[in-house]
Parts: structure tokens; C-alpha cells; sequence
């Protein structure tokens, strides 16, 4: 323990050269998805080499068709080993006139409660959070000149923009990147106070449908009735995805999901989550998915059908009074436990297909899938991450589930054959993805020392 102390010391008292190093990072405007900033994106993950390399890690650049990945490893220390994913490129900045600062030009603001944020894009997602771990390691190589256990680093370059080259890169290098368990910092925690691991993330399975009818589009006045209309078709066909309880009717869609594990439910429903809250925050009140079911079930352990976009017929100012050809909407279903989303897109293209009256066919649009995953929360690893989590925060670490998806943890399992601990230090208001992103001080501070603890905890 008095090693721990001492690297928790050394956090506490070097706080401000890890702000800088984090500021450095930030400054740098690797947007993936915007090929104007290729140069900047290499010129992070060069930054990162250089910076992993001066603390003893053997660190390097590599090269894949996109954007290069960042490997380092150090591995002279006994017991399990780690790998830790994170990654450093940054999502757009648009609309820029919304920002209250150069979104690359980070700054500190005070709170009135005394508390501090830091602010510029990727504070939060996923620099701020990449820097915790390594700062983390940083301390303890000052302090002991090694680390707890052996630990290698993956750092991305593309995940704000599809991250393809993760996966083959995954594969080509599995007998390097392997190890005992993955570590990941890119998620949030339950509160300001409350740290939290997740355990479970929804899967994926997003279709477009395209439904057509008539040649071109109609006069409504000399076709109206006569003419198949494929908005009105297509509205059907998304109406019946549902019944009045809230239920998806495709067939076989709740195959492979069973009830919450009662240990779950039993940490859930200790979160005090307010569904009223919840729902107010953006202006409604009354829950819209499954009858009988919470909140909290309905978005962490639930599978879900949404129409996420409809077009069809004119849509400009003014008024056409049209037929339309061709209407389309783009669906998603969150999948959870084992649901199979190849066969969840096969029921959904046979619904569809069920429904179509003469003269109308339909065609699909595949975008992406990825299954559910879950992690054993009786593993020996998770219970030491909680408890290390626990020691920091001074108040219980929970295991929550995410109502999202962070593909690579699935990546990392289908690879790498490894479980990874989620153990990230985000708030829900750091506006990722948004102007203004921010990263409370204290999570940048605490999550630090959470990650030292966690490093020596696993060692144990």
C-alpha cells in the first residue's frame, strides 16, 4: 500500500504538468473524417509515440489504409496482462459560430462551486480519458520505475469516423495485442459522484427500405386512389413494427432475450434513477416502449425498433401536390444478450415484404451490424476494478449497461478473446460530439488516481 500512496502522491503533486501534456494533445486537430486534417491526425499519433516512448514504453506508429494506430507495449512486469484501447482522433467542430472558444485552443474555466472544467474538442472524448490511463502509468514508472502488471496500449485514429481498419488490424496483430483483460476509458460515470463500470452494451442492426411503385412520380389530382402511393404504403409497414404494448412484432425478434440477471437488477434499482427526470430533461414525461418494463430496462436491457428517418414525395417550401415513386425510411434495431442481427434484418425484409400490395416492390439497404455484449461481472478483475473504484471515489462503484454501442469492445472479444473492463470518467453533460465539449477537472484528476489503483489492484 505504501507504494500505491506514494504514486497517488505524485499524481496529487504533478497535477499541473499532466493538464499541460493533456492541453498539447488537444491543440492538435486530428478530425478522421475530414481528409484536410490527415497530416494532423499522423502528427497525434506521432505525439502520442514520442510521448509514450519517453516513459519506457516501446512505442510506435503503424501504418494501416486510413489513419495510423499506435502501439506500445510494456511488458516487464509479472502477473496478468492489460491492454488498454483508447483513441485520438476528434469528431468535426461544426458548427464553429456556436463555440464560446477556439474548440483547439484549450482553456480551464472555474465553476461557481468551486469546481473547474476543461475546455476544447476531445477534453472529454476521448484525449482527456486516453490521458488518465497514461498519466496513470506515467506515475507509477516516476515512483517505482515500472508498472504493477504488464500493459500494452491501442490507440485509434478512426473511431469518429467507422473506424474499418480496426478490425483486420485486430486480426493481422492478435498474437501481439492479446492479453488477460482490456481496458477502455470512454465511457461515463453514473454521477458527478458515483463512478461506475459497464457490463453491458446494446448491439446494432441498421437497414434503409426503399419502397417502389410507379414509374415516376404522379399527378395526385389524375391519380389520386387509382395510383399505389408508396409514403402511404411505407407508413403502414412502419406503423405495424410495433403492437399497442410497445411490443416489435417481427418474428422470432426476442429469441435470445431472457430477463435481467437478478444481480443486475438488483444493482439498478439502488440508482435512484428518476424516469420523470429523465424523460423532462428533453421536454417529455411518460415513458414509449415496452408496457410493464422501467426506463432503465427499456435503454440498457431491452432490444428496440426505430425509425430514425422517412422521405418520400416533395418536401420543399410550398406545396406539390405528388405521388411520389419512391418512399424510404432508415430503421435501427438495439439488440441485447444473444440476438442474432442477421437474422433480425431477415425478419425485418420479410415483414416488409409480407405487407406490399400489387405494384409495389421493395429494396434494402444493409448499414451495419454488431452483436450485444456482456461481460462476467463475477470475474476476479471486475470485482478488483470496484473496489478500486470504490477506495477513490469513496462511494460504491456501480456496474450499469449502456444503451449505446462501442464496437470495439466486441472487436477486442471476437479477436482477442478478452473481456474489457468499461471504466470511464465522463459526465452526461460533457457535450461530446457537440461545441463547447468540456471534462470536469475532477475527472481528469480522480480518474488519475482511479486508474493507478486499478493497475494495482489487478496486480494483486
Amino acid at each position: 500500500m505504501a507504494r500505491l500512496d506514494e504514486v497517488l502522491a505524485h499524481i496529487d503533486t504533478n497535477l499541473e504538468p499532466a493538464l499541460q501534456r493533456l492541453f498539447t494533445l488537444l491543440r492538435i486537430r486530428s478530425i478522421s473524417t475530414d481528409p484536410a486534417y490527415a497530416a494532423e491526425c499522423r502528427a497525434c499519433a506521432e505525439w502520442h509515440a514520442k510521448d509514450l516512448a519517453s516513459i519506457g514504453f516501446d512505442a510506435a506508429v503503424r501504418d494501416t489504409p486510413g489513419h495510423p494506430m499506435v502501439v506500445a507495449h510494456d511488458r516487464r512486469a509479472g502477473g496478468p496482462s492489460a491492454l488498454f484501447y483508447g483513441h485520438y482522433d476528434v469528431q468535426p467542430v461544426d458548427p464553429l459560430e456556436l463555440w464560446d472558444h477556439d474548440p483547439f485552443e484549450p482553456m480551464l474555466a472555474d465553476l461557481p462551486d468551486g469546481s473547474r472544467i476543461i475546455k476544447g474538442r476531445g477534453a472529454s472524448d476521448d484525449k482527456g480519458q486516453v490521458m488518465v490511463f497514461i498519466e496513470a502509468c506515467r506515475a507509477w514508472k516516476a515512483v517505482t520505475g515500472s508498472l504493477p502488471i504488464p500493459v500494452s496500449i491501442l490507440l485509434e485514429g478512426e473511431e469518429e469516423s467507422g473506424g474499418v481498419n480496426l478490425p483486420p488490424f485486430l486480426r493481422q496483430h492478435a498474437a501481439e495485442l492479446r492479453a488477460d483483460i482490456g481496458l477502455i476509458c470512454d465511457t461515463n460515470m453514473w454521477d458527478a459522484h458515483t463512478p461506475a463500470i459497464q457490463t453491458m452494451l446494446r448491439g446494432l442492426c441498421g437497414e434503409e427500405v426503399f419502397i417502389h411503385a410507379a414509374s415516376r412520380d404522379l399527378h395526385s389530382g389524375f391519380y389520386g386512389s387509382a395510383a399505389a402511393n408508396p409514403n402511404r404504403v411505407l407508413a403502414r409497414i412502419l406503423a405495424d413494427l410495433h403492437d399497442a404494448d410497445g411490443r416489435v412484432t417481427l418474428r422470432g425478434f426476442y429469441d435470445g432475450v431472457p430477463e435481467l440477471p437478478e444481480a443486475l437488477r438488483t444493482d439498478w434499482d439502488t440508482l435512484g434513477f428518476d424516469p420523470k427526470a429523465f424523460l423532462g430533461e428533453i421536454g417529455l414525461s411518460v415513458p414509449a416502449g415496452e408496457q410493464g418494463r422501467s426506463a432503465l430496462e427499456m435503454i440498457w436491457s431491452r432490444p428496440t425498433a426505430e425509425i430514425n428517418g422517412m422521405g418520400g414525395g416533395y418536401q420543399g417550401e410550398g406545396f406539390k401536390t405528388v405521388i411520389p415513386a419512391v418512399a424510404s425510411a432508415k430503421v435501427s434495431f438495439r439488440l441485447v444478450f444473444d440476438q442474432d442481427p442477421h437474422r433480425i434484418r431477415a425478419a425485418f425484409r420479410e415483414h416488409v415484404r409480407a405487407r406490399l400490395p400489387a405494384d409495389c416492390r421493395a429494396e434494402f439497404k444493409e448499414h451495419g451490424s454488431g452483436s450485444a455484449i456482456r461481460f462476467p461481472i463475477e470475474d476476479p478483475a471486475f470485482a478488483k476494478a470496484r473496489e478500486a473504484l470504490t477506495a477513490e471515489w469513496g462511494k460504491p462503484a456501480v456496474f450499469i449497461a449502456g444503451g449505446g454501442s462501442i464496437p470495439v469492445t466486441a472487436e477486442l472479444k471476437q479477436a482477442l478473446g478478452m473481456d474489457v473492463i468499461l471504466a470511464g470518467f465522463a459526465l452526461e453533460d460533457d457535450r461530446i460530439h457537440s461545441p463547447n465539449e468540456k471534462y470536469n477537472g475532477t475527472s481528469f484528476h480522480k480518474g488519475m488516481r482511479s486508474w493507478a489503483r486499478i493497475l494495482d489492484a489487478l496486480a494483486k
